[in-house]
């Protein structure tokens, strides 16, 4: 018995389903796994909008739901701020829902669009991208992001370091479509194999994070050097202006001092620490520009205790210049006295600043707890001055500058070495739910950057975080304590995210813009798809069929050959780098990771966007069927007047279909494996061997130049040798193993040597690396040997046509000799001169 809901209460149930899934996610620990399942209710109900209407208004609930979710913390927690209730507040909170999460309306309408247009794998993709582009243009009320919540995850989220949280949200995203995908009754009802495929994109988002994960962590180097030993005070003081009316400003003033004092106390005398630090606002008025005689007799007290302690302190107080006043964080060094400010820059809105444009009297009175802080100039790193003679650069960032991605890059580029994070997460107390993520986003700022982190907090989550994100000391939330911790500090090697900064919102963004642009002109020619336009005659289609194909329609089509043109220009640029960087050379492991962020990346992409689009093609009843899942696609073969070859293999070798209108076919078929290669090959027969008499009585022509060399490119079949498990697995696995025996020989004195001294795992683990490099070594041999082929069937296309095919084999040959004997060759001679 099966128990289906009405068609009124599917929407209403499906969005409840991810907003409960959300809740879970929000709560972390085991939760983050639903991560890839909690949006799948929505996509499920989204795939069902008849109109884009509906499918904004679907997102509009998809926005309430999940507000309601993950954030009901945050309505609860303005509402006992602002002092309306808790119930107002989030009532407030869900009514602004499409505000505080809009990414949920560009997603449903953009994903929509696409996939009525394109298809449902681009319709996936670009409401992905839609997604990710609205966080980066408009950036949210609390800086959140989906992938946030993979921090329990410590091999997931260390794929912050190349993609950044975007990037983590994208890739849920994508998985979540992919179940989506297999829940839909076209893919059921097509069975098990046909659900695999959907199943499998949706796993492969965790499994790449997953590799890259354990990737790292096992080949972090071990730290060197002396650590940083940080005192971190928590003093549990909270309710400031409660405490300042019952107890009188000046007696609560000297308590709050006197707790911070006697913890510094300890933390120097019988913790050793090298620094310490106090949390955000903590010194209750303008340090070093006192505004009357007792607060310049308290800032004399604290540099007299600095002075006594010996080590620098760091701590949160305010700022003033003609501008007005500014959260601040003092760099108070002994013997020296204010060493210089940190002015937060990320400022709350509406509690902190005010925008100008809202700001007025009247809003001050309507909201008389509004603040009038004015923002800092971004980031800035500042010393400590060790009292053993070190000098470590480090960033301060205070509260809600720990939200930005962007502040921390700007740090470690300015040289940075460690980030002392400040914040008062006072208003937390009700729900410490909304404290805890609060630091599992500041952690994020240390695996994007790889620096160590220390931070304080008034009463919440106080920690001790390394560059890998891990919480090494802690405390928990309402506890006064002393945190203690040391943790090495050396200028990291810059990531991914660091030289390039919050890319994936960029890149995204430029991705819509280009679907747009090509939505736009539906009607483009050859000229500029770049398919073959000449009078061939027709191919016979149904000798090419069956066979496994993509469907691609232009933007896919171009965002699968951007992302291939990509891997391989890659592997062109990794060529020269190695050429010039003798360094890079002897670093395997620095090897290993600009092969896989420049090549296995995108080239893995590429691979997803055309197994996405694959689909069974072959005649039956004298029409063109391609079946992908429980869809099935029909076009009449007598309406189809030619079938071309594409003239730019772009992604690969492929077809187009001239109708007898004139037009072409919408989709074209990108010929994916080597059996759809061969068909395709027995079935042009006849048209290379026309071409080739044609090409012996014409001229050199340039035009014609790109027809001969597709040509070539399907005339060319397969050899043995190119198989990858040969190639790539095989033939490197030879080249290591008597390089790793010479090296062992070498290093430790016998074949064997690193095994007896450091055991089987050292000893596999080396061999690993050893055979990784030689992959990549044949991958770009390969490449230098392609492009080189390339470039002779290219000239020979322009000078001498019908020769091009038979000095294609040839040099294929030529390609296959040199990778299988000529490397073996360098390497024995290499082994000889040794």
């Amino acid at each position: 018995m099966t128990l289906t809901l009405p068609v009124k209460m599917r929407v209403p149930a499906a969005i409840l389903a991810s907003a409960l899934m959300s809740a879970l996610y929000a709560r972390g620990g085991a939760g983050w796994l639903l991560g890839f399942v909690l949006l799948v209710p929505c996509l499920r109900a989204l795939d069902a909008s008849p109109t884009v209407t509906r499918a904004l208004l679907r997102g509009w609930a998809m926005a309430i739901g999940y507000t309601a979710g993950a954030f009901a913390w945050f309505g609860i927690a303005f509402g006992h701020y602002t002092q309306i209730g808790g119930a107002a507040g989030l009532a407030i909170l869900l009514l602004a829902a499409p505000l505080f999460q809009p990414q949920f309306l560009s997603f449903a309408v953009v994903r929509h669009l696409t996939r009525q247009r394109y298809g449902a794998a681009p319709g996936a993709l670009a409401g992905a991208a839609a997604w990710v582009a609205t966080e980066w243009l408009l950036p949210k009320f609390l800086g959140d992001t989906l992938g946030y919540g993979l921090y329990p995850s410590v091999a997931l989220r260390q794929g912050a370091a190349v993609v950044g949280t975007a990037g983590l949200t994208l890739l849920l995203l994508l998985a979540n479509e992919g179940v989506a995908a297999a829940l839909a009754p076209a893919w059921r009802a097509a069975g098990p194999r046909a659900i695999a495929r959907p199943l499998a994109m949706a796993a492969l988002a965790p499994l790449l994070l997953a590799g890259y994960g354990q990737f790292t962590l096992s080949a972090s180097p071990a730290p060197q050097g002396k650590p940083l030993r940080m005192g971190m005070i928590q003093s549990n003081i909270i309710d400031y202006e409660r405490q300042r009316q019952e107890k009188g400003t000046a007696a609560f003033v000297r308590e709050v001092l006197d707790t911070h004092y006697a913890m510094s106390y300890d933390a120097v005398e019988r913790q050793h620490v090298d620094a310490v630090v106090w949390s955000e606002t903590v010194y209750p008025t303008t340090f070093g520009h006192p505004k009357s005689a007792a607060g310049a007799e308290l800032d004399r007290e604290i540099v007299g205790i600095v002075n006594a302690a010996g080590v620098p302190f760091v701590f949160g107080t305010y700022d003033r210049d003609r501008a007005g006043e500014y959260n601040a964080a003092a760099f108070v060094q002994p013997g020296a006295g204010l060493l210089g400010f940190y002015r937060k820059t990320r400022l709350f809105p509406l509690t902190e600043y005010v925008p100008a444009w809202l700001d007025g009297p009247q809003l001050r009175r309507l909201l008389p707890w509004t603040g009038n802080w004015q923002p800092g100039n971004g980031a800035r790193v500042l010393p400590l001055r060790l009292a053993d003679g070190r000098e470590i650069p480090v960033q301060p960032l205070i509260c809600f500058d720990d939200m930005d991605t962007n502040l921390a890059i700007d740090g470690v580029r300015l040289g940075a070495q460690a980030i002392l994070t400040m914040s008062n997460d006072s208003w937390f107390t009700a729900d410490p739910l909304g404290a805890r993520l609060h630091q599992s986003a500041a952690a994020f700022r240390s695996i994007e950057t790889r620096l160590p982190q220390f931070r304080v907090t008034s009463n919440g989550y106080s920690g001790v975080i390394d560059a890998t994100g891990a919480i090494l000391a802690g405390t928990r939330m309402g506890e006064q304590t002393l945190v203690v911790g040391a943790l090495p500090v050396q200028t990291p090697a810059p990531t991914l995210i660091v030289r390039w900064g919050d890319w994936v919102g960029r890149v995204a963004a430029a991705a819509l813009v280009l679907l747009a642009v090509v939505a736009a002109f539906p009607a483009w020619r050859s000229a500029h798809t770049g398919e073959e336009a000449t009078a061939a005659p027709a191919i016979s289609l149904a000798a090419a069929l069956p066979a496994r194909v993509a469907v691609l329609s232009p933007a896919t089509r171009l965002l699968a050959g951007l992302l291939r043109a990509g891997a391989r220009g890659g592997l062109l640029w990794m060529c020269l780098v190695l050429l010039l960087n003798e360094a890079l050379r002897t670093n395997t492991l620095a090897q290993i990771r600009l092969f896989s962020m420049l090549f296995l990346l995108p080239e893995a992409a590429a691979w997803c966007v055309l197994t996405a689009c694959s689909a069974q093609a072959m005649v039956v009843n004298g029409k063109l069927a391609l079946t992908r899942g429980g869809r099935r696609r029909e076009l009449a073969l007598s309406e189809v007047a030619e079938v071309q070859l594409w003239r730019l293999p772009f992604p690969g070798p492929g077809l187009s279909l001239r109708l007898n209108t004139g037009r072409r076919w919408r989709y074209g078929l990108a010929l994916t494996n080597a059996d759809a290669r061969a068909a395709a090959r027995a079935a042009t027969a006849a048209q290379l061997a026309q071409s080739a008499k044609s090409a012996q009585a014409a001229e050199p022509s340039v035009r014609g130049v790109p027809q001969v060399y597709a040509q070539t490119s399907l005339a060319i079949g397969r050899s043995r040798l190119d198989h990858p498990l040969l190639k790539h697995i095989l033939l490197p696995f030879a080249l290591a193993l008597p390089a790793f025996h010479l090296y062992q020989h070498i290093a430790y004195g016998s074949a064997f040597g690193e095994y007896y001294s450091f055991g089987l795992k050292a000893y596999l683990s080396a061999f690993a690396l050893w055979w990784a490099a030689w992959a990549i070594g044949v991958v770009l041999t390969q490449t230098l040997l392609r492009m080189a082929i390339s470039m002779a069937t290219l000239l020979v296309a322009l000078l001498r046509p019908a020769r091009a095919i038979a000095m294609r084999r040839w040099l294929e040959r030529a390609g296959h000799v040199a990778l299988y004997l000529g490397m073996p060759g360098w390497l024995l001679l290499t082994i000889y001169r040794a």
